[in-house]
């Protein structure tokens, strides 16, 4: 059952108490991330994500990680592109154990400049290795290429030059600029009592000052064409979107619907096209973001260097099928079914309940239950599909991203369903 209370500074408290289960996922989400740093402060989100766990007036960084394994419990965080997440997992008997940690490193972190110091070299470290794996980072350089210079393109870790830089000021000053309670979500899911959670959390929350929100972040203009990005790999990878659709947009189960049937799974267009039928890709997928007022649709591919025009044009190909209305019935239920499945199945554990329930409340405002995500796949009609697959798969959109070395084969003479892309050189990367 879910339950919902907004204090009176406009922090919102939510729990979906599930029966059958000992677990208790609980985290605290802040509607603030990467796309709300301005120029210069590239990363602050992410750094002070690392801070909140590096000691608390009454905790040493030490301390907050011996009570959390003293219980069996996890403890961790992450941040994205528009929201920053501290959860906690525990059994339930454990919960005020729980409650109580996560109050203190969010609401009393000491932000000590020799802990800054430490996670400082962390970080530079992870920054360091973004590019070690090429599949993860041709998705790094897409964002780039797609959104350019806005801030939803660039790295959540931030750049190791404005890294280098943040003072404890820096950190302090972005903290109470950001967290103002009608940004903050404090979610409970799995074996929970709305009531109790309450009572342990509204005390302190409750006496954040409250303070105006304003709205952050324009729009991004994003981009298009070609990008190469040249380095020494045993394959080419690529990356080729369009725009997609934004967060609360109403087609957004078509969107899902037309994600799968394209490359969600093994029995997918692009899977079956690319790897079963040519064989020219071990690895091939679509992928589908949304943010709050933009989103993409892309298609990833790893490839021989010798085989990375084809497999764009394999792909560009397939997009415009579907976009011909070259879908049956049968295919179309399948990928309904399959979403609908990999959906539910997905929200069994209480830790991806508290996240699913968390983004609801962030990108529509109420509840979306499961009863409603499953009509409204069964609900997506071929035309509707074809409609939107029409909207989106426009060859004057497309962006391309190619990460390796295509080794003197050339893909000059590209095309996007007959348009010839330009072609941008991205930055050379060392091997």
């Amino acid at each position: 059952m879910f339950e919902k209370t907004l204090l009176d500074n406009g922090i919102r408290i939510l729990t979906e108490q599930r029966t059958g289960t000992r677990a208790v996922s609980l985290g605290i989400w802040v509607e603030n991330g990467s796309r709300h740093e301005e120029r210069r402060q590239g990363g602050l989100s992410h750094f002070v994500e690392h801070l909140l766990f590096k000691g608390t007036e009454k905790r040493s960084p030490q301390e907050i990680a011996e009570e959390m394994d003293s219980v069996g419990g996890v403890i961790n965080a992450f941040t994205g592109k528009e929201s920053t997440c501290y959860y906690a997992k525990v059994v339930d008997e454990h919960l005020p154990l729980a409650i109580d940690v996560l109050r203190d490193i969010f609401l009393n972190s000491v932000f000590d400049p020799d802990e800054i110091e430490r996670e400082r070299t962390v970080i530079l470290q992870e920054i360091a290795s973004a590019d070690e794996n090429p599949e993860d980072f041709v998705h790094e350089l897409f964002s780039l290429d797609y959104f350019g210079d806005h801030a939803l393109g660039r790295p959540i870790c931030g750049e190791a030059e404005d890294v280098s830089g943040f003072t404890r000021d820096d950190l302090v000053r972005f903290v109470a600029d950001r967290y103002l309670p009608g940004r903050v979500i404090i979610a409970g899911a799995g074996n929970v009592s709305h009531a109790e959670l309450v009572d342990a959390v509204a005390g302190d929350f409750s006496a954040v000052p409250s303070r105006p929100l304003e709205d952050t972040g324009v729009p991004p203009e994003v981009g298009r064409g070609l990008h190469l990005h040249p380095r020494k790999l045993g394959q080419v990878h690529v990356c080729l979107g369009v725009p997609g659709l934004p967060h609360g947009d109403r087609r957004h189960y078509v969107a899902h619907v037309l994600n799968t049937l394209l490359g969600g799974g093994m029995s997918s267009r692009l899977f079956q096209e690319i790897r079963e039928r040519r064989g020219k890709a071990y690895s091939v997928y679509s992928f589908l973001s949304s943010y709050r007022d933009v989103g993409y649709l892309g298609v990833y591919v790893g490839t021989r260097a010798e085989w990375t025009r084809e497999v764009i044009d394999l792909a560009v190909e397939e997009m415009f099928k579907v976009a011909e209305g070259k879908v049956t019935e049968d295919e179309l239920a399948r990928a309904r079914n399959q979403l609908i499945g990999n959906t539910l199945l997905g929200l069994e554990s209480a830790d991806s309940w508290m996240s699913h329930m968390t983004r609801s409340e962030m990108h529509y405002g109420r509840q979306v239950s499961l009863d409603e995500i499953a009509q409204g796949v069964r609900d997506v009609s071929l035309d509707a599909l074809m409609a939107l697959a029409r909207e989106l798969f426009v060859a004057e959109t497309m962006t391309a991203t190619v990460l390796g070395d295509l080794d003197g084969h050339s893909v000059e003479g590209l095309r996007f369903g007959g348009v010839a892309p330009e072609t941008v050189a991205g930055r050379a990367i060392d091997s």
